[in-house]
C-alpha cells in the first residue's frame, strides 16, 4: 500500500480563461492533480463567481498513483461550461488526500505568459 500524501481540500481563488489567444498556443489553464495514493480518488470540483451561483458537483476520477491534468475549459453542468473572460475561484474536495497545482497559460499576446501555484490546502484532521 502506498501512503496518501496531501490533503482533502484546496482552493484556488483567481481562476480566469483568457478570451483571446494568438499565435499557435491557446490559452488555458488546468488543475493539476497528483494521487500517491493506491486508490482512485473521486473530486468534486466547485466554481465560485463575483456574480452569479456556483457551478457545483463537477465530479472527477484520479486514478490511483497517477496524475491529472483538468482543463478548465473542458469542465462543464449540463453542458454549460466555464464561460470565458469571467473570474472565478475553485475548490478541489476529494475524498483521499491529493496534492493540487494550478496553471494558466496566457497567449493573448505573441509574448506568452505562463503561470503555475500551488494550490492552497486546508489542513484535515486525520
Amino acid at each position: 500500500m502506498h501512503k496518501q500524501r496531501g490533503e482533502k481540500l484546496w482552493y484556488i481563488p483567481d481562476g480566469y480563461i483568457p478570451e483571446l489567444s494568438s499565435g499557435n498556443l491557446t490559452s488555458h489553464e488546468s488543475i493539476c492533480v497528483v494521487n500517491t495514493a493506491s486508490e482512485d480518488a473521486l473530486l468534486k470540483i466547485t466554481i465560485f463567481f463575483e456574480d452569479r451561483e456556483p457551478m457545483e458537483d463537477i465530479m472527477v476520477v484520479v486514478s490511483a498513483r497517477r496524475t491529472k491534468h483538468i482543463r478548465t475549459s473542458s469542465l462543464h453542468i449540463e453542458g454549460v461550461p466555464i464561460p470565458v473572460g469571467v473570474p472565478y475561484a475553485i475548490e478541489v474536495l476529494s475524498d483521499i488526500p491529493i496534492i493540487v497545482q494550478y496553471s494558466r497559460l496566457d497567449s493573448t499576446q505573441a509574448e506568452n505568459a505562463l503561470m503555475s501555484v500551488m494550490a492552497y490546502p486546508i489542513k484535515s484532521e486525520r
